[in-house]
């Protein structure tokens, strides 16, 4: 019994280093009597046992490698600190055993050196705002060095950059000026504004005023010209109307008695109103004369 069981396991071992199972996600690179053979692609395969063996497998899936924090300086020297993330796939497992001792660990090695050198191209208002542009320069170079590693580096991702406490210091203050400045400039802008409204509003005043002022006296003028105008054409219709009469038989004796008529009626009314003693022309002549008359009788009378 004893040797059928050792037999049986003998067996079971042969037939294990026969038969070999690739999952899906891995390739396996195998050699023979220490000499590379071939990859296995996923699948049932058969060895020869004692012969060949599984010197290296490799997950053919996309992998995430984590690039530590390291201290970069920038073009414009300053101290900052970067990490991100960089992902790989192994293309050529023939490449990935022989090539590098540990891909995964070069790959690192590389992203960080890759890394520190794109940004010390770049200032420090640039590693922020060419973010993408940094990541696709670190990859571009990053896949020349690794391409004979047999792997192919798909994208790499900068996490965080971390100025100093004393970058960041200073750069909040620089923000703060910044802000203190635009704050100013709007506010002289909005003044600006508001004094250039309201002289405009002065100035539309002052004209809406004397365009308001041209136009009264242009209409009280107007007003005045046509008073004028029909007072002129009054009077001379009643000028008219009086030659028209003048040149009738007996008008101009009526005209005459209307003169003397209201010649009367105006001197009756300035004798009735007035306080002193007004008398017309030859009334005074008539009085001056009796006044000398009456002198002439009592010179005579005293004479005698």
């Amino acid at each position: 019994m004893a040797f059928f069981t050792i037999v049986a396991l003998f067996i079971m071992f042969i037939v294990y280093k026969l038969l070999l199972v690739v999952p899906m996600r891995e390739v396996a690179v195998i050699e023979r009597l220490g000499k590379f053979r071939a990859v296995l692609q996923p699948g049932f395969h058969f060895l020869i046992p004692f012969f060949d063996r599984v010197a290296y497998a490799h997950d053919t899936r996309e992998q995430v490698l984590d690039v530590p924090p390291q201290s970069c300086i920038s073009k414009d020297n300053i101290q900052i600190e970067v990490d991100g993330l960089v992902y790989i796939k192994v293309m050529d497992g023939t490449k990935a055993s022989y090539g590098i001792e540990d891909y995964r660990i070069a790959s690192v090695n590389l992203a960080q050196t890759t890394m520190r050198s794109e940004i010390g191209k770049l200032n420090l208002s640039q590693t922020f705002s060419e973010r993408e542009k940094l990541n696709e320069s670190i990859v571009r170079e990053i896949d020349i060095a690794s391409n004979p590693w047999g792997i192919k580096v798909l994208r790499y991702e900068i996490k965080n950059i971390t100025p100093s406490e004393h970058v960041v210091h200073t750069l909040e203050k620089q923000m703060e000026a910044e802000r203190r400045k635009r704050a100013e400039i709007t506010l002289a802008t909005a003044d600006k504004a508001a004094r250039i409204n309201l002289s405009e509003g002065d100035r539309q005043e002052a004209i809406n005023y004397s365009e308001g002022e041209k136009i009264k006296r242009i209409n009280e003028a107007k007003g005045k010209a046509k008073e004028i105008e029909i007072i002129a054409n009054a009077k001379a219709q009643g000028m008219a109307r009086i030659t028209e009469a003048v040149n009738i038989n007996g008008g101009l004796d009526a005209m005459n008695m209307q003169l003397m008529e209201q010649f009367i009626k105006e001197m009756g009314g300035i004798l009735a109103n007035s306080d002193v003693s007004v008398l017309p022309t030859e009334i005074a002549k008539l009085e001056g004369f009796f006044n000398g008359m009456e002198q002439v009788t009592t010179t005579v009378k005293g004479a005698k």
